[in-house]
């Protein structure tokens, strides 16, 4: 890879790791700000829907990269997630907590989509798979830093709160050094070529022969949503109340398990490179729905703990398997607009709602039965990209949109 390429991997890594700091510090926090704010398992579940619909909402800010640019899209949401990210650690309420939080997902998820879509037209084909893998590892890595650090930072004297304000200034210097990034080459030649969107068209992709392949797409992020979205984000729940963990025992747990999953998240991208997209979903997919239900039916703490760290890889190393299909299915003048519908629009449905219909039958059945039974929905997603995705590794994204 040229100088820029390796540079651009390193903005890009550090990027995705916030992405996963986020992720895994509201599932940390949650018992906390629960008590903090007063409110039940059933209603956190309800502010945990009312958070992820930024990450609908973050569809009107991804597209827009089809129209001004890669580039000038990820240097917004690095600035604006940054100040959402702080400003949710001064939050009087849980109704001004969850409105931040929720403005803070568009930004971030629109920081990790764009990432993700300059990653695919950035890099060689034989290397795509790999670069969108270390490119989720690191977001891994921030989960690995947040679990480490949360239980320290609940100690100190503003509590959760700590946890964002520690999040956001990275990311400021984040803010200046984006500077040296440049567009995309194959975004400036559709540019060139007159191939875009009209602007202010929303529904210009589904006029398209991509409007197949974009709810095919949907439908897979959806079931692979229901499931991951509560695998982690409810573990510390259950870990506390129905195993009887601590604080300090559940962070430990979390820590080990990133830890001990880092280096297969790490391998995934370059496993979908060598045996190819399809053939590596089977074990990654295989993983997931195994290391969830275990994580959630086991006992010993040793046995959970290995059981979680199956369920953080496989929480981990879906998203190169979709985000590799997802990039690559799509031409360059739809890819951002279309992966926006498949993902944020649509799929992400399965990642806003589950959570609250979680919080309410675990208030009945318990958190074990009840997330443990999401297991089934990644053999499902599975089933889907056998029977209708195509095999797109290796392959250049000039062929792979047409497939």
């Amino acid at each position: 890879m040229s100088p820029y390429l390796r540079r651009l991997l390193v903005f890009l890594s550090v990027a995705t790791f916030f992405e996963g700091y986020d992720m895994f510090a509201l599932a940390q926090i949650l018992p906390n700000l629960r008590a903090d704010f007063h409110i039940t398992p059933q209603a956190a579940g309800i502010l945990l829907a009312c958070i992820n619909f930024g990450t609908v909402v973050a569809y009107l800010l991804i597209r827009v990269a089809d129209r001004i640019g890669r580039k000038r899209v990820l240097s917004i949401t690095i600035v604006g997630y940054t100040l959402a990210s702080l400003a949710s650690a001064a939050s009087p309420n849980v109704v001004v907590f969850g409105l931040l939080q929720c403005l803070a997902r568009v930004f971030l998820i629109g920081e990790w989509t764009i990432a993700m879509v300059m990653a695919a037209e950035e890099y060689p084909a034989a290397r795509r798979g790999t670069v969108i893998g270390i490119l989720q590892a690191c977001s891994s890595l921030g989960g690995i830093a947040c679990a480490g650090l949360v239980p320290l930072m609940l100690k100190s004297p503003i509590g959760w709160r700590l946890v964002f304000v520690v999040g956001s200034v990275p990311l400021a210097i984040m803010a200046y050094a984006r500077r040296g990034l440049r567009e995309t080459r194959r975004f400036e030649e559709a540019t060139a070529q007159g191939n875009t969107i009209p602007q202010g068209s929303l529904f210009a992709v589904l006029r398209t022969r991509h409007l197949k392949r974009i709810l095919q797409m949907a439908v897979i992020w959806f079931l692979s949503y229901v499931c991951t979205q509560n695998a982690i984000t409810f573990w510390k729940e259950f870990a506390v109340g129905e195993r009887q963990f601590t604080d300090a025992e559940v962070g430990g747990a979390i820590t080990v398990a990133a830890i001990a999953s880092m280096p297969l998240v790490f391998l995934a991208g370059r496993l979908l490179d060598a045996i190819g997209r399809r053939r590596g979903s089977i074990i990654i997919y295989g993983a997931l729905s195994l290391g969830v239900f275990t994580a959630y039916t086991l006992h010993s703490r040793a046995a959970l703990t290995a059981a979680l760290a199956l369920a953080v890889f496989g929480t981990s190393a879906f998203l190169p398997v979709l985000n590799a299909f997802t990039t690559e299915l799509f031409p360059t003048e739809y890819r951002a607009d279309a992966f926006a519908w498949s993902n944020n629009l649509l799929g992400r449905i399965g990642y806003v709602l589950s959570p609250p219909l979680v919080g309410y039958f675990a208030a009945r059945h318990g958190w074990g039965p009840t997330v443990g039974a999401t297991a089934v929905f990644p053999l499902l997603a599975l089933g889907l990209i056998l029977a209708l995705l195509p095999e797109t590794g290796g392959r250049e994204l000039e062929e792979t949109a047409g497939m």
